[in-house]
């Protein structure tokens, strides 16, 4: 266990407790954690979700936009649930993208378990572009991720990062239950103006 996975560790529990309460401070906790977890990753060879770190990094600062926009015109960032074209225009992208890089990655590299580690990336991806455009959906993803993520982790080795998803699973059970209640409230807020 080095330090960066314990710094990035606490860093993770700090930015979904963030997350839960639709905090815009999330991004930048999120931004220092990847790159220490991504240090961490490439070292034990999980190559799809060390670069997958970078792609968080680009997206946090993102986020951070978007949530900072909308925060603007709100007293709190409204959240919403995606339709049903959408959800299966993003499970589809999802599942082409994660088994084209496991192939990348069986193919091309020595990467360790080169399919989980692709779907857990592709899935992860997919969740960070649905929780920065603040669709409650990104939280089922999550917890599906953070199941897979503790199993490969504990494969691995890499047991605090595996306590860590674990934590983060029980997390995002609560940011689901907490944004689907904030919803509701949006949509009573909005039928009573309506």
């Amino acid at each position: 266990m080095s330090w960066a996975e314990v710094a990035g560790s606490i860093l993770g529990l700090i930015n979904i407790l963030l997350l839960v309460r639709r905090s815009v401070w999330n991004f930048p906790v999120a931004m220092v954690m990847v790159c220490l977890i991504g240090f961490v990753l490439f070292g034990a060879k999980l190559y799809s979700e060390a670069g997958l770190q970078v792609f968080f990094f680009v997206v946090n600062g993102y986020g951070w936009y978007l949530w900072s926009r909308a925060k603007e015109t709100a007293a709190e960032v409204p959240v919403s649930w995606m339709g049903w074209r959408a959800r299966m225009a993003w499970i589809i992208g999802t599942a082409v993208s994660s088994l084209s890089l496991g192939w990348l990655m069986h193919r091309f590299t020595d990467a360790a378990l080169p399919f989980a580690d692709s779907a857990i990336a592709g899935a992860s991806i997919t969740a960070q572009f649905l929780l920065s455009f603040r669709r409650i959906e990104n939280w089922v993803l999550w917890v599906l991720i953070d199941v897979a993520s503790v199993a490969l982790y504990l494969s691995r080795g890499l047991n605090l990062l595996a306590a860590l998803y674990f934590a983060f699973g029980v997390i995002s059970v609560i940011g689901l239950r907490e944004w689907m209640r904030a919803e509701k409230q949006q949509a009573s807020v909005a039928q009573a103006f309506a």
